[in-house]
């Protein structure tokens, strides 16, 4: 496993080691001794969530703050995704600035995303099972959004806008205005 640097601070892309044969593919996704060291931190995570999107689909941009802010690690295992990452935090140096990378089964990449980032993907396969570990417990009364399309971060989702499938709730959240004035 091997950790790169994003150009968001703490926020890092996680390439896994992949064994390849006839059978197919063998490669750990996890391992937390291995995790911990190369992040430098001790990371507990505690629920592990799963969504399978159809094409177009864009789940985003979510985060939840306060004492239920949630680190995530996530992957796809199946199909690709364009995932995006905004950086929420005052105090940090790329606060307000979006990273964005494909997840697919082919590259196996996962992403590690620090508490106090929002985050999204659209599908850009015919379907995508994507996976991700938190280590914060899913909290209603915590969670909070900003809208895909905010026009102060300005993030091309490379997919069509009107062919973007989206929740009534990924519909109506906040800009980043509204939250950050």
């Amino acid at each position: 496993m091997k950790m790169k640097k994003t150009p968001l601070n703490d926020c890092y892309t996680v390439h896994p080691t992949k064994f390849e044969d006839a059978r197919g593919i063998f490669f750990e996704a996890y391992q937390k001794e291995r995790f911990d060291n190369a992040l430098g931190a001790n990371i507990d995570f505690v629920q592990d969530n799963c969504s399978v999107s159809k094409q177009g689909v864009l789940r985003g941009l979510h985060f939840q703050s306060g004492e239920f802010a949630q680190a995530k690690l996530v992957q796809v295992l199946k199909g690709e995704v364009l995932d995006v990452i905004v950086d929420l935090r005052k105090g940090s140096a790329t606060f307000g600035e979006h990273f964005k990378i494909r997840l697919s089964e082919e590259n196996g990449i996962a992403i590690f995303i620090p508490r106090g980032m929002a985050h999204g993907f659209v599908t850009l396969s015919n379907e995508a099972l994507f996976y991700y570990k938190c280590d914060n417990y899913y909290k209603a009364t915590s969670e909070a959004g900003i809208i895909y399309s905010d026009k102060t971060l300005n993030i091309d989702w490379e997919y069509p806008h009107e062919k973007m499938v989206l929740s009534n709730k990924d519909r109506c959240l906040s800009t980043f205005e509204e939250l950050f004035p």
